[in-house]
Formats: C-alpha cells, structure tokens, sequence
C-alpha cells in the first residue's frame, strides 16, 4: 500500500468527504480532538497560519494533521518552528503504521509549506505514554513543559532539521 501526505486544498471533492468521515477512537478524543474541529481550523480561513494535511492511503484518505506557522503559532513555540495539532487516525485504519507514516513524511511537506522553518513543535498530554514514544522514535525530544492540560502539563516536544 503507498501512502503520502498530502495538502487539504490538493484533495478532490469525494476525498474530502472521506476525510470529513475520519474518526478516532472515543478514548482518543481528549488527545486529538475530531476531525470537525480540525477541519474548521483549515477551512474558516482565519489565518493564513494554519494548513491542513492528509495521509492518503491508495488515495483514501485514513489520517488528518494541521501544522502551525505565525500568526497561528502557539504562544510556547519557538518563532522558527511549525508546530504540529490534531494528529488523527481513522479508527478503522489503526493498527496499520499510519502514525508512523505521517510522522515519516511531516518533515518533508513542513519544509515544503513553509521552506524558512528550523523545526517542528508539538505538545502531548503528560499521559498520552503512546504518542509520546512514537514521536520519540521519530526524533522528537521533550524540550519542556508547553502549558497547564488536563492532567498537568503538556509536554513539549521538538524536532530541529539537520
């Protein structure tokens, strides 16, 4: 199966459906959010700062992400970064390495929006052990404590280009 990550605006009408139907799993939603949330920070155009990206598997959509630039930029994150949100994986298509495989690609499509940043950012719950070993795996070394969450303090997380 290949997969890329890919821009909102490049998707055609009947993939955007597809990811407007992407759901995580309900334990899920205190992490990432839904994908309707996501999706209103992409399409109501409130800042230039903020894109949306999919993960295409075989051209179906199966992941959503947003990435973070200025005026958009979280307050705990350096100006130089891109600071990823709203990490979801369809329910349906867990298990498969979509994760994996977003975070895989996200440096590459970062650089490519936004070709002057020196990294990217991102906060987790303090609890979320899962996610905050993946985005180990990919480099992402904990930088400090974001803001005050729902359990504690977020951790942050960066990732510097080389």
């Amino acid at each position: 199966m290949t997969t890329r990550l890919v821009p909102y605006e490049s998707l055609n009408a009947v993939q955007r459906q597809q990811v407007e139907a992407i759901e995580v799993h309900p334990q899920q939603l205190k992490y990432s959010g839904d994908i309707h949330g996501a999706l209103h920070a992409v399409l109501s155009r409130q800042s230039s700062g903020v894109k949306g990206f999919a993960l295409l598997a075989d051209d179906v959509p199966v992941a959503f992400l947003l990435l973070k630039r200025p005026p958009a930029l979280p307050a705990w994150a350096s100006e130089h970064s891109a600071t990823l949100h709203a990490l979801q994986v369809d329910h349906r298509a867990q298990g498969k390495g979509y994760g994996k495989a977003c975070l895989q690609a996200l440096p590459a499509v970062a650089r490519e929006a936004w070709p002057e940043i020196k990294g990217l950012e991102l906060s987790v719950d303090a609890d979320n052990e899962a996610a905050i070993a993946l985005y180990a795996r990919f480099g992402f070394v904990y930088s400090g404590e974001a803001y005050k969450g729902r359990v504690g303090y977020e951790r942050r997380m960066g990732w510097v280009f080389p």
